[in-house]
């Protein structure tokens, strides 16, 4: 069999290693921030706003607090993590998370609330324990 000369880089490369063995996101970035109350600090003049850090996950879906939405991640790195949702009949988001320390991360979003649709930036800092 003659390899096409188009695939020989590909191959020099390692494309073509074989299936890899899929593996479930974690985000363990999040597992990994402290536990307890934190504030987050919105850029652009909207009120700051406190929540209880339980798992982390509760940083994803700001906008969409309590709504039972699926997830698709699309990054989960050891400092960074991505992760779209969609909420049914209420809306989406996408929030992109990166992490500063365990006591202090920067938080991107953008999506719809219904047909509203938002977009920020803000930063997350823990502050003490949840009351």
């Amino acid at each position: 069999m003659r390899i096409p000369a188009v695939l020989i880089p590909l191959i020099a490369a390692g494309a073509f290693i074989g299936p890899a063995t899929a593996q479930a996101p974690t985000l363990q970035m999040l597992e990994q921030l402290e536990r307890g109350e934190w504030e987050i600090r919105f850029r652009g003049g909207e009120e700051p706003m406190k929540l209880c850090l339980r798992t982390g996950q509760e940083l994803i879906q700001l906008r969409h607090p309590k709504a039972n939405c699926s997830r698709y991640v699309v990054e989960d790195g050891t400092g960074e993590i991505t992760v779209q949702y969609t909420c049914r009949n209420m809306g989406y988001g996408r929030t992109n998370i990166r992490k500063e320390t365990n006591r202090l991360v920067q938080i991107a979003g953008q999506g719809s609330v219904g047909s509203s649709p938002f977009e920020f930036t803000a930063e997350a800092r823990k502050i003490g324990s949840c009351r």
